[in-house]
């Protein structure tokens, strides 16, 4: 029997107090735990990408990223127990907008990070990423951040698209769409995914104080896309829901929330 577990998190690695002991804390949580693969969104500097290598190196001995000036493109970092067979990144062509606060999109080079590795015969292809973020909460379709992201998730559907019929194909990471709009339908409908968690409507995203409550929506995923052949159970669900003492605080690991997906095949 196969079996095929990730874990994908927007792990708030961005440059603030306190940033350093969390992203620490995650870091010995992964060990703890016996995912294939860990695909972290928002790790955002060369520093922080090192230390969670560093950190998790003895469990996650290959780590996958595209290298760039302050810190990997795109934010994205892959970790993974299993080699990797090949490795690349695709940049979003049409990201962010730079007379508005997702100019930050642009200057971190936004795209989809690729991993591919196997298990046995089965190839598989893992795409983390990180979309441009919708600063109005607004997803409806003539919304200006809603189009930036509709293109964006139109290169990830030709991406999934052009990957061979026999490879288990994964898309995960803070996809900043929320789960039933017409975003999020056009994707699964254009590259024939498949959302372990459809219907689910717990909020994947915290709000900050002052932000409105229609900002707190499941906004992160892990969808995938199995070989005709290949006889699949799925099981997934949210990790990291709870605070956890940190120095003596309890804190939440980071304003997302992770999800936690097990793939399995073959016979018992």
């Amino acid at each position: 029997m196969g079996t095929f577990s990730l874990l994908t998190l927007n792990c708030f690695g961005g440059l603030a107090l306190g940033t350093q002991a969390r992203l620490r804390h995650l870091a010995q949580t992964l060990n703890s735990a016996a995912y294939s693969m860990v695909c972290l969104q928002e790790v955002q500097s060369n520093r922080y990408r090192a230390l969670l290598a560093r950190d998790c190196n003895t469990c996650y001995p290959a780590q996958v990223y595209q290298q760039f000036v302050h810190a990997p493109k795109g934010g994205l970092l892959t970790l993974s127990r299993l080699p990797i067979d090949q490795r690349e990144f695709a940049l979003f062509r049409n990201r962010g907008l730079w007379y508005t606060p997702a100019v930050m999109d642009w200057i971190t080079h936004k795209g989809v990070l690729i991993t591919h590795t196997h298990i046995d015969d089965l190839p598989i292809v893992i795409m983390n990423t990180h979309l441009t973020a919708n600063y109005t909460g607004n997803w409806g379709r003539e919304n200006v951040f809603a189009q930036k992201e509709h293109d964006e998730l139109t290169q990830i559907a030709a991406l999934v698209n052009a990957q061979p019929a026999d490879r288990l194909v994964i898309v995960c990471g803070d996809f900043n769409v929320p789960r039933g709009t017409w975003l999020y339908d056009a994707l699964i409908a254009d590259a024939a995914l498949i959302d372990p968690l459809t219907g689910d409507q717990r909020p994947t995203f915290r709000p900050y104080r002052g932000m409105g409550k229609h900002y707190g929506v499941p906004i992160d995923f892990t969808l995938y896309r199995a070989p005709a052949a290949l006889a699949l159970q799925v099981e997934s669900d949210l990790r990291f829901q709870d605070k956890v003492n940190i120095d003596g605080r309890p804190v939440h690991l980071s304003d997302h929330v992770g999800i936690a997906t097990r793939f399995s095949w073959g016979s018992q």
